[in-house]
Parts: C-alpha cells; sequence; structure tokens
C-alpha cells in the first residue's frame, strides 16, 4: 500500500514505521505525500486509541531532509515544502488520539520535528537529537522553531537550533525534550506498555485531555476556557458515570467511549 510506511494495528494501538532504511528514514517527498494519506486513512478508524511512531531498523527515527532533494529548494519550493510540512505535522499534533514517539536512533532537522509534533516522546539510549539546518545554511521550516522552544524553553531551543549541534539521550531527557529514556533493545516493548496504559483509559477523556493541553501551549485565557467546557462534556459522558461507578464500588472500570 506504501512504499516509505508501514503499518500495523494490534486492538486498539496502531504502529507506523518510517521505512526508508536506506536513507535513514529520510523525510523525502514521496514519504510526506504517504504519511498525508496514511493521517487521511485513520481519521475514520473509531477502534485506534493510541499511535505509535518510530523509524525502520536501529540507527535512524528520522535522520533529517533528503539532502539530493534539499539541495534543488529554491524559495518557491522551500516555501511549499515548508507549509507542506507544517500542515501535516499539525495534524499529527492535532489527532484526536495521542501519538507517542519512539525515537530509536537519529532524530535531527525534519525528524527532530516530527518527534515535537508528537503527543509524548520516549527514545533509545543511542537517540542523537538536533537542528542541524543552520550549519547547512537554513533554518528549521517544519515547525522546529515554533514548537522546540514551547517544550524545553527558549534558552535551550535557541542554543540548539543557532548552533545546529546534536545532543544525545542523556541531555534530552535532562531538558524535557523526551519523557523516558531506554535501551535499544526493550524501546518498543516500553512504548507499547505506555500506549497500552493510555489505550486502557478512557476514550473521551483522553482525547479531551490532549486537546486541553494542546491549546494551553497557546497561552491566554483561551486555554482555560477550553477546559472547563471539555471538563464540563466529559461530566455527561457514559464514561465518567462507569468511572465513578468502579470506584465506589472497588472494581475495574469497563470505558466504552461513550
Amino acid at each position: 500500500m506504501y512504499k516509505t510506511l508501514i503499518y500495523e494495528k494490534k486492538g486498539g494501538i496502531g504502529l507506523l514505521t518510517i521505512h526508508r532504511p536506506e536513507k535513514m528514514n529520510a523525510l523525502s517527498m514521496e514519504l510526506t505525500d504517504e504519511l498525508k494519506k496514511f493521517l487521511d486513512g485513520i481519521e475514520g478508524d473509531e477502534e485506534l486509541r493510541v499511535l505509535i511512531l518510530t523509524g525502520a531498523g536501529e540507527k535512524a527515527f528520522v535522520a533529517g531532509a533528503d539532502i539530493q532533494e534539499l539541495a534543488e529548494r529554491d524559495a518557491e519550493t522551500g516555501q511549499r515544502i515548508s507549509k507542506e510540512r507544517q500542515e501535516i505535522f499539525a495534524r499529527i499534533e492535532n489527532l484526536r488520539i495521542p501519538v507517542i514517539a519512539a525515537v530509536n536512533g537519529y532524530a535531527l532537522g525534519g525528524g527532530l520535528e516530527l518527534a515535537l509534533a508528537c503527543s509524548i516522546r520516549v527514545c533509545s539510549e543511542n537517540a542523537l537529537f538536533g537542528a542541524p539546518e543552520v550549519k547547512l545554511g537554513i533554518i528549521p521550516g517544519d515547525g522546529g522553531t515554533q514548537r522546540l522552544p514551547r517544550l524545553v524553553g527558549p534558552g535551550r531551543a535557541m542554543e540548539m537550533i543557532l548552533t545546529g549541534d546534536p545532543i544525545d539521550a542523556r541531555e534530552a531527557f535532562r531538558i524535557g525534550l523526551v519523557n523516558r529514556v531506554f535501551p535499544l533493545e526493550s524501546l518498543m516493548e516500553k512504548a507499547m506498555e505506555l500506549a497500552q496504559t493510555i489505550a486502557s483509559r478512557p476514550p473521551l477523556a483522553v482525547r479531551f485531555a490532549k486537546e486541553a493541553v494542546n491549546k494551553s501551549l497557546e497561552g491566554g485565557p483561551a486555554g482555560f476556557a477550553l477546559e472547563s467546557s471539555l471538563h464540563a462534556l466529559s461530566c455527561t459522558t457514559e464514561d465518567k458515570k462507569e468511572g465513578v461507578a468502579a470506584f465506589l464500588e472497588k472494581r475495574k472500570a469497563h470505558f466504552q467511549g461513550k
């Protein structure tokens, strides 16, 4: 179905693998187009609760943009590609379900920006994160200058973007870029455990919580207003009734996403 993506679903958890091992899973225009089609395909899947995103092999999550394509960019194509990828990454950020980036190696340039668009990031001990665009005479164009400061603060983000130097997994964890670090051989197992935990929670509550947290990143009173509205809406659900009843009755809750 896809040339650059591999997708499988087990229960309510989807696993999407970026598959360009010969190019260290670098972002190409073909990959971007297929990612857009993939998102179109899963938006109507009501059974899907969590999506895990990773890269093929053991060396790279996504090593950056396809350098051959990058070499041919001019102002016109640069703006078009930037806007297209910003839109696609925004769709990942705002999916109704959480997306976990399981970073298994290099996450550079567009790879870092893709990981930043995910809800949660976990990585292997050999992971390397960086925004090396300045070394090529350009700047990040897929959302990195906006999402990275929100996640790690403007000072850390400014240093990474202005120097172009990468940071390792330990430093990424220290500054809050990733949530957890695991040995490479257990990364996917641990990512799946995290996904299963989230998938076991009430689907509507997870969806509303994600939306409210995303809104908080914009700042101002709008985020508080949205939180209040979504909290009120969650109070009307069958899952809320079941969750409270199960707690009072000291039993396991059975959520239906209603």
